[in-house]
């Protein structure tokens, strides 16, 4: 189990990045020769891009709140590498994508859903506080949240305004 850091911090990012949050509906689950496929290509996906970071995963978090939803958050360095990995006809994702739109198509047993979010550098915060390091911290750096990082406006770069220096239950 991984160490909990019994503190307050928050995710430092270098310049722009990118989440990208994907999953699948299995929607019929006694068809399981069309979803298991997809439900196993995303591990192999992931070791492949972990084996590589010029390819631009900073990292990713897999959940499982309901089993027949998975789905994986990645925060990755640009779309374009995001993109350029969709798209490469040499790597785990194009083949599986070519697979399971003959395999799967629109028959409806299984849903895939996607979105991509560019964040441009500062326009984001985050707060980790008797967490292992986690998220977009674990993708990146985990730093202190104090001194300007202390509040979320803080950590987003704002005025603080009269009042709310600091988080629910820390000092000002």
């Amino acid at each position: 189990m991984a160490r909990i850091e019994h503190r307050r911090l928050t995710a430092d990012v270098e310049g722009d990045f990118v989440v990208f949050m994907i999953g699948m509906r299995v929607n019929r689950p006694w068809k399981l020769h069309r979803w298991l496929p997809v439900f196993l290509a995303m591990p192999r996906m992931l070791r492949e891009l972990a084996k590589d970071p010029d390819l631009g995963l900073l990292g990713y978090r897999q959940h499982l709140a309901n089993p027949l939803q998975p789905m994986v958050v990645q925060y990755w360095r640009s779309f374009e590498q995001l993109e350029a990995f969709a798209r490469a006809k040499d790597r785990t994702h194009f083949p599986a994508w070519v697979k399971f739109n003959q395999a799967v198509g629109t028959s409806g047993d299984v849903g895939i859903w996607h979105e991509t979010y560019r964040v441009h550098a500062g326009d984001h915060e985050s707060l980790y506080n008797h967490m292992p390091v986690f998220g977009l911290a674990k993708a990146t750096s985990a730093v202190p949240a104090s001194g300007r990082r202390e509040s979320a406006a803080g950590r987003m770069a704002m005025p603080v305004s009269e009042g709310h220096e600091g988080e629910p239950g820390t000092a000002p």
